[in-house]
């Protein structure tokens, strides 16, 4: 990369370039000191390159058929088991998909109830959404 650019420009270029959508602040470690790459990413979510989806995690944005806005590139479900697998987080199929998958009820999951094996406190969510978590039975 060209030494002459911009901090900014650096992030913006390697997030265009990877094929995931979610990001987290310590993939851009090497660019930088950690208050300038935080910085620089807050300079994108303003430029709404990228959102905010929880702490340390971001998301690749598009355009949003309907009104125009801008939104993640993918559904929050599928953003968050995206983002815990990254945070080398095990995930599994929820009690009300597994209940939906075996005829056992009609009702459709949301797909914002995510089953995992550990404990897990992180928040990831936009725009009021968030995804809830369940403790999987052994």
């Amino acid at each position: 990369m060209n030494k002459n650019r911009k901090l900014e420009d650096k992030i913006e270029l390697r997030i265009s370039l990877k094929k995931c959508d979610v990001f987290l602040r310590g993939d851009f470690s090497d660019l930088g000191g950690y208050d300038q790459v935080g910085r620089a990413i807050r300079n994108l979510v303003k430029k709404k390159v990228i959102v905010k989806i929880g702490y340390g995690l971001y998301a690749k944005t598009k355009i949003s058929p309907l009104d125009g806005e801008v939104i993640p590139s993918k559904n929050l479900p599928e953003l968050a088991k995206e983002a815990l697998s990254r945070l080398e987080v095990d995930y599994f199929p929820s009690s009300l998909e597994r209940d939906y998958n075996a005829g056992r009820t009609t009702q459709v999951p949301t797909g914002r109830l995510i089953a995992v094996n550990s404990r897990i406190s992180r928040k990831i969510g936009y725009n009021g959404a968030e995804v809830f978590y369940e403790r999987r039975p052994e």
